[in-house]
């Protein structure tokens, strides 16, 4: 009977993690679909590229807050069941990038798959929810990543690999224990599979950088200093 309810937390972590807060906002502010803008995906980057900054704030932060729901469900379900806590916590973001709400079809209206964000936000969500101070590591240490190399994929990916640290400093002080772990593993898998098509355009030096960042502006002053060249 136990593995019923641990069941029914684990399926109700990957609803809430499916509702696209992203899609939702946009729809509301400005008429559009998330979904015909830019990358597609219904997370807080895209949702600024298509309804603004405070759309995108708007959306990473309940994003955030349905990655934590998970596994503050389980944890108050099932204080003991670790694996549990981890489990909810990583099929929220699985939720918020392959939702139930959001099929994909083709041109025939055939069903090709489900849709969603890359699993970001869900990921600093589902940390939080695990250890709500890592949220007071995890976006700082992202802040930084994003505003000196200044690639969105790549700040994404960090996000993991902090609560890999974090989580496994805590367990080795004993302050929590090793199966929390595997959520940053899981976490970090679930956005490197979402993010494919970034890690190509890495590969192939075409990945975006953003301007506002030190890698950006530096890039800029090349760029300018080879122009300055080629006119001379």
């Amino acid at each position: 009977m136990q593995i019923v309810f641990d069941l029914g937390i684990i399926i109700l972590s990957y609803f809430i993690g499916s509702i696209p807060f992203g899609l939702l906002i946009v729809k509301l502010k400005t008429g559009k679909d998330v979904r015909n803008v830019e990358s597609g995906r219904t997370g807080g980057t895209n949702a600024m590229r298509a309804a603004g900054f405070w759309a995108g704030f708007a959306t990473a932060m309940l994003d955030i807050l349905k990655g934590a729901s998970g596994a503050w469900i389980a944890i108050w379900a099932f204080p003991d069941h670790y694996w549990v806590h981890v489990a909810a916590a990583l099929v929220a973001i699985l939720g918020h990038n392959y939702s139930i709400f959001l099929p994909r079809r083709d041109e025939n209206g055939r069903f090709v798959g489900l849709g969603g964000g890359a699993g970001g936000a869900p990921s600093v969500g589902g940390a939080m929810g695990l250890w709500v101070t890592s949220i007071l590591i995890i976006l700082p240490l992202g802040m930084l990543t994003f505003f000196s190399i200044g690639i969105a994929s790549i700040t994404t990916m960090a996000v993991a690999l902090f609560a890999i640290i974090i989580f496994a400093v805590r367990a080795y002080m004993g302050l929590s224990p090793w199966v929390y772990v595997f959520y940053g593993v899981g976490a970090e898998l679930l956005l490197m599979w979402a993010l494919r098509p970034n890690l190509k355009k890495l590969f192939e030096g075409s990945e975006r950088v953003v301007s506002l960042s030190l890698h950006g502006w530096i890039r800029s002053r090349k760029e300018k200093k080879q122009e300055a060249k080629t006119e001379e």
